[in-house]
């Protein structure tokens, strides 16, 4: 006598076959940005050190972004959106982690006799490029969307601005003038390791 399959049993596999079936697209999908995600965080870890070229690149994109905005002669709420961004970036930028006003913790050196402690920035310089290129890659495209480009007279949001920048950096340059830090690099000492020999310890003993 032959065993027949049970129509349970069959039903119970043609369910097992149609869920894994269904569930095939999801995993693709997740498996496939898991692989971009992981890919796009691999080139941003490499392109850390080239400090250069990364600013060179966001160079060409904001350059991009005003020449499509000079094209079309519209989407200026955007780029007004994008100053105010860049602006709290930059204060960002220059200003330390810890903010000395308002804490208990170790100031910065104010004299030569003092701890040496390196200026952090509360935004670093990656993130701080990485910010500004994303926002004009995203305001780039919104530039395509007739939905943004709301009619508004553009002298007034530059003059606007100009006066929040002014105000902003007057702000932060007296913060720095109060507390005696230099957010920048240029013209400090370095020490690389090598030693630096005098001329008379290399020069033979004269007669």
């Amino acid at each position: 006598m032959e065993n027949v399959p049970s129509a349970t049993a069959v039903t119970a596999e043609d369910l097992s076959s149609s869920s894994s079936s269904s569930a095939s697209p999801t995993a693709a999908f997740t498996r496939w940005k898991y692989n971009v995600s992981r890919g796009y965080q691999h080139l941003l870890d490499r392109s850390v050190p080239h400090v250069l070229y990364r600013w060179l690149a966001c160079l060409a994109v904001v350059l991009i972004y005003a020449v499509r905005v000079h094209v079309v002669q519209g989407f200026y709420i955007i780029t007004y959106g994008l100053g105010i961004y860049m602006l709290n970036l930059f204060m960002g930028f220059l200003s330390p982690q810890i903010d000395p006003e308002f804490s208990d913790a170790p100031t910065l050196p104010t004299r030569s006799s003092d701890e040496f402690r390196p200026f952090v920035r509360r935004l670093p310089e990656f993130k701080f490029w990485y910010c500004i290129t994303r926002s004009f890659c995203i305001g780039f495209v919104m530039t395509f969307f007739s939905a943004f480009d709301v009619p508004v007279f553009w002298p007034i949001l530059l003059f606007y601005w100009l006066m929040l920048f002014t105000l902003t950096m007057r702000r932060q340059i007296m913060h720095m003038i109060k507390y005696r830090y230099v957010p920048f690099s240029f013209g400090k000492q370095r020490y690389d390791g090598r030693k630096t020999f005098s001329t008379e310890a290399t020069s033979p003993p004269k007669d």
